[in-house]
Protein backbone atom coordinates (compact mmCIF):
# COMPACT_ATOMS: atom_id res chain seq x y z
CA UNK A 1 0.00 0.00 0.00
CA UNK A 2 0.95 3.45 -0.92
CA UNK A 3 0.97 4.48 3.02
CA UNK A 4 3.52 2.56 4.07
CA UNK A 5 6.48 4.29 6.01
CA UNK A 6 5.72 7.07 3.71
CA UNK A 7 4.76 9.56 6.43
CA UNK A 8 6.95 9.95 9.66
CA UNK A 9 5.77 8.46 12.93
CA UNK A 10 6.89 11.83 14.80
CA UNK A 11 4.22 13.59 12.28
CA UNK A 12 1.84 11.00 12.74
CA UNK A 13 1.85 11.54 16.13
CA UNK A 14 2.03 15.17 15.78
CA UNK A 15 -1.68 14.53 13.87
CA UNK A 16 -3.26 12.79 16.32
CA UNK A 17 -2.56 14.79 19.42
CA UNK A 18 -4.18 17.83 17.11
CA UNK A 19 -6.94 15.81 16.65
CA UNK A 20 -6.98 14.55 20.51
CA UNK A 21 -7.21 18.52 21.08
CA UNK A 22 -9.60 19.25 18.15
CA UNK A 23 -12.33 16.36 18.97
CA UNK A 24 -12.06 16.48 23.05
CA UNK A 25 -14.77 18.40 23.11
CA UNK A 26 -17.16 15.95 21.39
CA UNK A 27 -16.75 13.22 23.83
CA UNK A 28 -17.29 13.04 27.29
CA UNK A 29 -15.24 14.26 29.71
CA UNK A 30 -13.68 12.19 32.79
CA UNK A 31 -11.73 14.73 35.53
CA UNK A 32 -9.50 12.60 37.46
CA UNK A 33 -7.89 13.70 40.74
CA UNK A 34 -4.36 14.69 39.59
CA UNK A 35 -4.79 14.95 35.76
CA UNK A 36 -2.28 17.12 35.52
CA UNK A 37 0.11 15.29 37.04
CA UNK A 38 -1.00 11.95 35.83
CA UNK A 39 -0.76 13.98 31.98
CA UNK A 40 2.65 15.07 32.64
CA UNK A 41 4.14 11.51 33.81
CA UNK A 42 3.23 9.66 30.70
CA UNK A 43 4.05 13.25 28.43
CA UNK A 44 7.39 12.94 30.36
CA UNK A 45 7.86 8.65 30.10
CA UNK A 46 7.09 9.20 26.45
CA UNK A 47 9.66 11.36 25.86
CA UNK A 48 12.27 9.29 27.65
CA UNK A 49 11.52 5.90 26.18
CA UNK A 50 11.15 7.50 22.75
CA UNK A 51 14.84 9.67 22.98
CA UNK A 52 16.62 6.82 24.56
CA UNK A 53 15.74 4.10 22.54
CA UNK A 54 16.73 6.86 19.61
CA UNK A 55 19.92 7.68 21.34
CA UNK A 56 20.60 3.76 21.36
CA UNK A 57 20.21 3.09 17.89
CA UNK A 58 22.44 6.48 17.24
CA UNK A 59 25.10 4.52 19.87
CA UNK A 60 24.96 1.32 17.47
CA UNK A 61 25.51 3.27 14.84
CA UNK A 62 22.40 2.47 12.75
CA UNK A 63 19.81 4.55 11.09
CA UNK A 64 16.90 5.92 13.21
CA UNK A 65 14.76 6.64 10.27
CA UNK A 66 11.79 4.81 9.70
CA UNK A 67 11.40 5.80 6.16
CA UNK A 68 14.37 3.33 5.03
CA UNK A 69 13.90 0.60 7.21
CA UNK A 70 16.23 -1.61 4.83
CA UNK A 71 19.41 0.50 5.92
CA UNK A 72 19.07 -0.56 9.37
CA UNK A 73 22.91 -1.99 10.39
CA UNK A 74 22.51 -3.60 13.35
CA UNK A 75 19.72 -5.09 15.36
CA UNK A 76 19.44 -3.63 18.79
CA UNK A 77 18.12 -5.47 21.56
CA UNK A 78 19.16 -3.83 24.66
CA UNK A 79 17.55 -1.02 26.80
CA UNK A 80 13.81 -0.79 26.57
CA UNK A 81 14.52 -2.97 23.16
CA UNK A 82 14.13 -5.90 25.68
CA UNK A 83 11.03 -5.10 26.70
CA UNK A 84 8.75 -4.41 23.36
CA UNK A 85 10.18 -4.48 19.72
CA UNK A 86 9.12 -0.94 18.94
CA UNK A 87 9.81 1.87 21.85
CA UNK A 88 9.98 4.88 20.33
CA UNK A 89 6.39 3.97 19.12
CA UNK A 90 5.38 3.18 22.74
CA UNK A 91 7.23 6.18 23.68
CA UNK A 92 4.83 8.30 21.39
CA UNK A 93 1.74 6.19 22.43
CA UNK A 94 2.60 7.46 25.99
CA UNK A 95 2.67 10.82 25.33
CA UNK A 96 -0.97 10.80 23.62
CA UNK A 97 -2.06 9.11 26.63
CA UNK A 98 -0.55 11.73 28.50
CA UNK A 99 -2.66 14.02 25.87
CA UNK A 100 -5.95 12.46 26.82
CA UNK A 101 -5.85 12.11 29.83
CA UNK A 102 -5.42 15.97 30.12
CA UNK A 103 -8.47 16.18 27.90
CA UNK A 104 -10.82 13.70 29.38
CA UNK A 105 -9.39 10.77 28.81
CA UNK A 106 -12.69 9.42 26.80
CA UNK A 107 -11.27 11.13 23.61
CA UNK A 108 -8.10 8.46 23.98
CA UNK A 109 -10.36 5.55 23.98
CA UNK A 110 -11.01 6.37 20.11
CA UNK A 111 -7.33 7.75 18.98
CA UNK A 112 -4.98 5.64 20.89
CA UNK A 113 -6.41 2.55 19.63
CA UNK A 114 -6.55 3.93 15.68
CA UNK A 115 -2.57 5.67 16.52
CA UNK A 116 -1.61 1.66 17.68
CA UNK A 117 -3.93 0.14 14.04
CA UNK A 118 -1.66 2.72 12.09
CA UNK A 119 1.33 2.66 13.12
CA UNK A 120 1.15 -1.08 13.28
CA UNK A 121 -0.09 -1.23 9.87
CA UNK A 122 1.43 1.19 8.14
CA UNK A 123 4.87 1.54 10.11
CA UNK A 124 6.02 -1.49 12.19
CA UNK A 125 4.98 -4.69 9.78
CA UNK A 126 6.78 -3.07 6.81
CA UNK A 127 9.60 -2.49 9.16
CA UNK A 128 9.29 -6.64 10.70
CA UNK A 129 9.61 -7.25 6.91
CA UNK A 130 12.83 -5.06 6.45
CA UNK A 131 14.48 -6.84 9.56
CA UNK A 132 13.52 -10.23 8.49
CA UNK A 133 15.42 -10.17 5.04
CA UNK A 134 18.16 -8.22 6.88
CA UNK A 135 18.78 -10.61 9.76
CA UNK A 136 16.49 -13.78 9.15
CA UNK A 137 17.05 -16.26 12.43
CA UNK A 138 18.25 -13.40 14.33
CA UNK A 139 15.40 -11.16 13.83
CA UNK A 140 12.66 -14.25 13.96
CA UNK A 141 14.21 -15.21 17.40
CA UNK A 142 13.86 -11.83 18.93
CA UNK A 143 10.08 -11.79 17.60
CA UNK A 144 9.31 -14.92 19.55
CA UNK A 145 11.55 -12.97 23.12
CA UNK A 146 10.04 -9.65 22.49
CA UNK A 147 6.37 -8.42 22.28
CA UNK A 148 5.47 -5.86 19.41
CA UNK A 149 3.81 -3.05 21.80
CA UNK A 150 4.45 -4.29 25.50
Amino acid sequence: MFLKTKIPPPIVTILFAIMIFYFSDNFAYIDLPFKIYISIFFIVLGFIVTFSSARNFKKKDTTVNPMKPNETSKLVTDGFFKITRNPMYLGMLLFLLGLSIYNGLIVGLIFLPLFVGYITYFQIIPEESAMLELFGEEFTVYMKKVRRWI
